[in-house]
């Protein structure tokens, strides 16, 4: 099992949503987040001046998924949350050592 993180605009998370529910992964933890990448931020002008801001409120969507499915969540994030501009987001892939329903006590694929 892997847990793929993707870190998203907050724009597009209703399209990744959507296409993640069409290929029928529809479990997702969604949390709003704050960060910056390589550009460090945005410049940007208020009543003459320019400013910068630092931090970018982002979207983290997080799956779990088996080993199988990986590259398909993957390629579905990638084409549904590209913009072509820069701050479009990463995706990190992470392994899953275990994973337990609470309800039922079911384990690893049986869980997901």
């Amino acid at each position: 099992m892997k847990n793929v993180v993707a870190i998203i605009r907050p724009a597009k998370l209703e399209d990744v949503k959507k296409a993640l529910e069409a290929a029928d992964f529809n479990s997702m933890t969604i949390s709003e987040v704050k960060g910056r990448g390589q550009q460090k931020g945005l410049i940007q002008q208020w009543r003459g001046q320019e400013y910068r801001v630092d931090i970018i409120p982002k979207v983290k969507i997080e799956v779990v998924v088996p080993d199988e499915h990986v590259d398909k969540v993957v390629d579905i994030i990638v084409k549904s949350a590209r913009t072509g501009n820069i701050g479009d987001g990463k995706i990190f892939v992470t392994p899953v050592e275990k994973a337990i329903r609470i309800r039922t006590g079911e384990v690893d694929g049986k869980a997901l």
